[in-house]
């Protein structure tokens, strides 16, 4: 049975390619829920194309291959032949990377067996099933009557829990600032609540948008009504109307500290990866530093090198963005000094590098700042 093999350098993955009819690069990032499912769709082909060389370098890690190869984002595939790069894919998208795989390799060492025209390709069983399997839990069917679909299931995760909340990541892992401010205050309020990880589910993101007329995330409702996002959740919650509301509408208090979130997910439960534990290390000396760092400006970017010479992809895409948008701002090269580039991790139990920070709070990394560039949210981000 073929295997993946994992990179650990430049020299590594040149000579593994470059003796190879075929080749093909997963750079992928442990952090990113789209690189593990692809990471599965990679695995079956390297089966079904025995006949190929399949290889797997942590983009992050290997900054020196990621700059050689353009890699920007995650998950991104490389397509070699005798070294030579003749093809590239950027993103999750399981038909095309069995399409390009295949016309790369050639016909693949199973029995052919009827392929869906969407694939158009000599893709094994295996193959195939995961292909439907992801297609499947993405949503990726489309119905005549999608938008009404939509709506439907809004209302009915509106109104799964008496509250509920719209964020980015999960209540035990945020990925953003905003997100972890209101569920902090939700666990301090001492209330039951469901929540929905907007960014495994564009469809969910953007519908809610229209839904309940607020451009941006999170998004805290009560009984089915919005009540807001980070800073109204902020505020009723430091005059006590917050609490007012969950005694209005009979929804019970728990004692701080209890298990009191569930939450709702987009596809099964997956292994968490890059999950960083509490800012429990730091002294408080170390704490006072890096809260001074990330306040130092409005708009705080720590990337690994210098705005003017990134030393990685992501910083770049980063710096890029920020640029493009006309948003001032100043960096921190963690390169530079390790008890930051660690401390950090902890202080805002994010694992990787880039990290924005607006207002001393967390936005992310790359690819959410991405996310928020591409559908308009960045400067409203930046103005709340």
């Amino acid at each position: 049975m073929a295997a993946v093999r994992e990179v650990g350098s430049k020299a590594e993955l040149e000579a593994a390619a470059g003796g190879a009819r075929a080749a093909a690069v997963h750079f992928w990032a442990a952090w990113c829920e789209a690189s593990k499912q692809m990471d599965e769709v990679f695995a079956h082909l390297a089966v079904d194309f025995s006949h190929a060389v399949f290889l797997r370098v942590e983009a992050e890690e290997q900054p020196e291959i990621s700059e050689a190869y353009g890699v920007t984002a995650v998950p991104y595939f490389v397509f070699l032949k005798e070294g030579k790069t003749v093809d590239t894919l950027e993103g999750a998208n399981p038909a095309s990377l069995a399409n390009k795989v295949a016309k790369l390799a050639g016909p693949a060492s199973v029995a052919e067996s009827a392929v869906p025209a969407s694939l158009g390709v000599a893709a094994g069983p295996a193959v195939l099933e995961k292909v439907q399997e992801m297609a499947q839990q993405n949503g990726a069917s489309a119905t005549s009557s999608a938008e009404d679909a939509l709506n439907k299931r809004l209302e009915q995760l509106v109104n799964s829990h008496p509250v509920f909340l719209f964020m980015k990541g999960t209540p035990e892992q945020p990925r953003c600032g905003f997100s972890r401010k209101v569920v902090d205050v939700l666990k301090q309020e001492g209330v039951e609540f469901g929540s929905f990880d907007i960014l495994t589910d564009n469809d969910v993101r953007e519908g809610m948008k229209k839904f309940s007329n607020w451009p941006t995330f999170p998004q805290l409702y009560c009984k089915g009504e919005l009540l807001g996002g980070c800073d109204i959740v902020i505020a009723m919650h430091e005059s006590g109307e917050l609490k007012d509301v969950f005694k209005e509408h009979n929804i019970p208090l728990q004692p701080q500290g209890s298990k009191n979130e569930e939450a709702v997910k987009a596809k099964p439960d997956t292994e968490k990866s890059g999950a960083v534990s509490e800012p429990a290390l730091l002294t408080a000396a170390q704490k006072e530093r890096l809260e001074s760092l990330v306040n130092f400006s409005t708009v705080m970017a720590f990337i690994k090198g210098t705005p003017e010479e990134p030393k990685c992809g992501f910083s770049g895409k980063l710096v890029h963005i920020l640029k493009q948008e006309k948003i001032p701002f100043s960096s921190f090269d963690i390169l530079t000094d390790d008890e930051v580039r660690q401390g950090l991790k902890l202080l805002s139990n994010w694992p990787s590098y880039p990290q924005l920070y607006i207002n001393g709070e967390l936005i992310g990394g790359c690819d959410i700042v991405l996310e928020l560039e591409k559908s308009g949210e960045l400067k409203s981000t930046l103005s709340e």
